[in-house]
């Protein structure tokens, strides 16, 4: 199959969310030579429904806007044709009285009250005696995109989702990934107080009281598990391990999920984020749930895709041009880097336990 088929970009920043997404494939492609002569980048190529689709990864030991930022850029050199883009992957997720989000919960990056769903909330200014003012909110998703998302997301409420039916098959084919990318115990769901740090090196379960977990009741029948969530993601350099900032970004701007990527393509190749909840975005970070939350963001978005034309998919109209938000938009160029290509980020400038 030719470079051009392809129109659907699909973006992992670590191997635990490029192993989930490539067992949602139902059929893979041979790679080789459908890359330009320069591009770095290691490609999974298949198909999904009726879409072609080009996975890719960040690079080992490299996180954050600027490498996501790369990855695309190559992409776009060695597959023209991509006309939808998509982020996905985990994220540390913000539970909140508005918002019983879990661990193994899915957050989709979803316009509301004039924002496009992704802030970056490392970006703004600050003033004199004052606080420190966000001003980095990115475009808004394709409209092809945002119309399947609110399709997706009706059918969900009325009808409930087969998200964990789908996982389940995909690891029947993959019987390898089963430790890993199976759904953990619901008893290792912890969620902490804010003002409760973790200490030591013991994980939560022996070296924190549980005198400070804050109680939820089980979910019901008729409640979906893994949920659904659709509002602003947080998107930033740093990794988000600290309770008391996450409470107050949620309280400023609504925020339910934090992340490190999508920044780097939001304002020039606008796309959607879809982040499993793998942590509280708190010091009691754990690796347990990041395969179990990686399978339910590549399922929620396997199943968004299926509401997607191939028709629209295929569009000569880039994503960029169907955003209302012109004033704000710069045309993309894939002959152009973004402006963040030589700002690589390495494990000595970020916490990169994920």
């Amino acid at each position: 199959m030719k470079s051009s088929n392809y129109t659907v970009g699909w973006i992992c920043a670590i191997k635990t969310e490029y192993v989930a997404a490539q067992a949602f494939l139902d059929k893979e492609h041979n790679t080789s030579s459908r890359r330009s002569y320069h591009d770095p980048n290691d490609y999974t190529l298949g198909c999904m429904g009726k879409h072609n689709v080009v996975i890719a990864v960040l690079p080992n030991g490299e996180y954050g806007k600027s490498s996501a930022a790369a990855v695309m850029s190559h992409m776009l050199h060695s597959f023209p044709n991509i006309r939808v883009v998509l982020m996905v992957g985990i994220g540390g997720g913000v539970p909140s009285a508005r918002h019983d989000i879990r661990l193994g919960d899915v957050v989709v990056s979803s316009p509301s009250g004039g924002n496009s769903g992704v802030f970056q909330y490392d970006f703004g200014k600050s003033v004199q005696d004052q606080r420190f003012y966000h001003t980095g909110f990115m475009n808004q998703p394709p409209t092809v995109l945002r119309t399947a998302v609110a399709g997706l997301e009706a059918s969900y409420e009325r009808k409930g989702h087969k998200l964990s039916k789908f996982i389940d098959t995909a690891l029947s084919y993959n019987p390898r990934l089963g430790r890993k990318y199976s759904k953990p115990s619901w008893n290792s769901d912890r969620l902490y107080v804010s003002g409760f740090t973790h200490g030591g090196k013991l994980a939560c379960v022996d070296g924190c009281s549980s005198d400070y977990l804050i109680p939820r009741r089980p979910r019901g029948r008729q409640e979906d598990d893994p949920a659904i969530h659709y509002g602003l993601i947080a998107s930033g350099d740093t990794l988000m391990k600290d309770a008391i900032i996450r409470d107050t970004l949620a309280e400023e701007h609504d925020v339910l999920c934090f992340e490190m990527e999508a920044a780097g393509l939001m304002n020039n190749f606008p796309c959607l984020v879809i982040r499993g909840i793998c942590d509280y975005a708190d010091s009691h970070k754990n690796k347990e749930w990041q395969g179990y939350a990686a399978m339910t963001a590549a399922a929620y978005t396997k199943d968004l895709l299926k509401r997607v034309s191939p028709m629209m998919a295929n569009s000569d109209q880039a994503p960029d041009e169907d955003n209302h938000q012109k004033s704000h938009q710069s045309q993309w160029d894939p002959t152009t880097y973004f402006a963040y290509e030589n700002q690589e980020i390495h494990p000595s400038d970020i916490d990169i336990e994920r």
